[in-house]
């Protein structure tokens, strides 16, 4: 299954949990609803995997967490917040160009609709 593939079925996910919990929730309670999605749609998935960062001859063990890695292909970025700012489009870009993953998925589960809280996040894809 592709990036594309995938996002289709990840986007479908957040909506079918959007549309029982509605926004407002801790983003934890969307990461655990989201885990619980996934897995009746049959990906597989790590959660709140540390990545580690290289810089020429060091490495920094943990340079993040990325909240979910759908079949080693996408990450997702769960958020729960009044507004996505740039700095967090920006942030998930770095974590694709650290992994090598093409793309990632924003998700602000803290919208009305929550087409409009979903931003994708390419590296050359």
């Amino acid at each position: 299954m592709n990036e594309n593939e995938l996002s289709a079925i990840i986007v479908d996910c957040c909506y079918r949990i959007h549309i029982k919990l509605g926004p407002g929730l801790l983003e934890s309670v969307y990461e655990e609803t989201l885990c619980y999605e996934l897995l009746e749609s049959g990906l597989s998935f790590t959660r709140q995997t540390g990545i580690p960062v290289y810089y020429n001859e060091l490495i920094l063990e943990l340079g993040f967490r990325a909240d979910l890695i759908v079949e080693n292909k996408v990450i997702i970025e769960i958020k729960s917040v009044e507004s996505i700012v740039p700095v967090h489009k920006k942030k998930l870009l770095t974590y694709l160009k650290l992994t090598g993953l093409k793309l990632g998925l924003l998700i602000n589960f803290n919208e009305a609709l929550i087409k409009d809280g979903i931003t994708r996040i390419v590296n050359n894809l």
